[in-house]
């Protein structure tokens, strides 16, 4: 059942805590958000959560300009062509700062248009207005950070990213114990001091980042000239192989935000419980998350030292390290759910909500672990990116959305129950993966 490379391990686990403990520190910046704006008024909180939705946006398309660069540079990296890291990392960070300026331009010029698709609470949308109209400006600052980072994690560089996120949420925190409440002579600005906090946290970490790759980083040594001219060639081929990464991301990203508008439709209670709920299980799920990440640069290093028709037990027990993963997750968010909202001062309708909404997660984490690891994990770093973005549409966009849409919109059927209908595609992806996984037809040539 499970391969004997200690080296293996190791280098699995290594990574999968490091990139869990980076997590959990970047989701806390949330969660600290999320519990300060809740006691500062619930209006603010929903309204951050609204903002939130295009910030998972812009995370998942970083994410997918990331898994393209882990793609075509770890495989480098196995075979240590560094030329290509390099030029790859060119490539990515391009890609990256065009795209999140197509996300800035809409949100700066028209942030009360965007917001008000999301939700038709107007003291919401206002309180969320006041948050983008600052937040918009961090979008390029995101972009280039994790650009950077996932350049650095495609050649096994993680610990950075800990430390960065660690100074991101010291930073956050005690701004916005200032700036929320207007505690030590600060002015009390709500939503707009958490923007604030959260604007100064983003530049820090890029200005970190940029002097680890300037003075610290050994490996791939990139400098400033690396960033002038594209290699058109693999351009070429990173679009080929990138883009259905990329536009699975961005889908994924859409159907979250219209997720949140058929919940901001639900009422108050039902915008609330979905942050909660969400910022939760953020924090609880970075293993499971650490661990995809963690195996895909070690998949598509093997198959880049030549490797990869032997990768096979590997995968097996990398199937078995997810299943149990998901199991334990799910057992720690049942027993500490009730503790995690006794922090929250909210309505009693929207505590109670969230608890159901939890209820969900803990069942849905378990799929999530399986089919999300072996999917993004394994077959899009063997090459195979062309299947997610189909399998992703799929699911989204032909049962999931349309599904909750009827519950909530034509049946009237109550919120958790649209909830359900919401977070079904991570149980009903399983199959899929499972015999997508096992069938080894997503070992490709780039």
């Amino acid at each position: 059942m499970f391969v004997k490379d200690r080296q293996f391990y190791k280098s699995l686990f290594t990574m999968t805590l490091t990139i869990a403990l980076q997590n959990v520190i970047v989701f806390g910046v949330n969660l600290a958000d999320s519990i300060m704006l809740g006691r500062f008024s619930e209006e603010a909180l929903s309204g951050v959560a609204l903002v939130n939705q295009i910030q998972f946006l812009l995370q998942m398309v970083v994410i997918g300009v990331g898994a393209g660069t882990l793609i075509f540079s770890s495989r480098a990296w196995g075979a240590r062509d560094l030329s290509t890291v390099k030029k790859i990392a060119n490539i990515a960070m391009k890609t990256a700062l065009a795209l999140s300026l197509v996300i800035f331009i809409p949100v700066f010029l028209f942030p009360e248009n965007v917001l008000s698709l999301l939700s038709n609470e107007k003291d919401v949308v206002a309180e969320g207005v006041k948050y983008l109209r600052i937040i918009c400006f961090t979008y390029p600052v995101f972009a280039a950070t994790n650009t950077l980072l996932s350049t650095l994690r495609s050649v096994e560089t993680v610990k950075i990213g800990f430390y960065i996120s660690l100074s991101t949420l010291v930073i956050n925190v005690c701004l916005n114990y200032l700036l929320i409440f207007g505690n030590f002579g600060f002015p009390r600005l709500g939503a707009e001091g958490a923007a604030i906090a959260t604007t100064v946290a983003r530049i820090v970490e890029l200005i970190i980042v940029c002097l680890y790759v300037k003075f610290g980083d050994k490996k791939i040594c990139l400098r400033l000239s690396d960033y002038g001219k594209m290699d058109k060639e693999l351009f070429r081929a990173y679009l080929k192989k990138g883009t259905p990464v990329l536009c699975s991301n961005t889908m994924w990203g859409l159907a979250m935000a219209i997720q949140t508008a058929i919940l901001g439709h639900l009422g108050q209670a039902s915008i609330t419980a979905g942050s909660i709920a969400s910022t939760v299980f953020q924090i609880i799920s970075v293993v499971v998350y650490g661990c995809a990440n963690a195996s895909g640069v070690l998949v598509s290093k093997m198959i880049g030292e030549g490797i990869g028709k032997s990768c096979k037990p590997y995968v097996k027990t990398l199937q078995i390290i997810y299943v149990s993963i998901g199991v334990a997750t799910s057992l720690f968010l049942f027993l500490i759910k009730d503790l995690i909202l006794s922090f929250y001062d909210v309505s009693a309708d929207a505590k109670a909500l969230t608890t159901k909404f939890l209820i969900v997660l803990c069942v849905t984490v378990i799929g999530t672990s399986y089919q999300m690891s072996c999917l993004t994990g394994i077959v899009v770093s063997g090459g195979d990116t062309t299947f997610i973005m189909k399998n992703d549409f799929i699911f989204m966009w032909l049962i999931v959305l349309p599904m909750a849409a009827i519950f909530a919109f034509v049946l009237k059927l109550p919120p958790e129950f649209v909830f359900i209908a919401l977070k079904s595609d991570q149980i009903l992806k399983c199959p899929v993966a499972f015999i997508r996984t096992n069938r080894y037809k997503w070992l490709k040539k780039l």
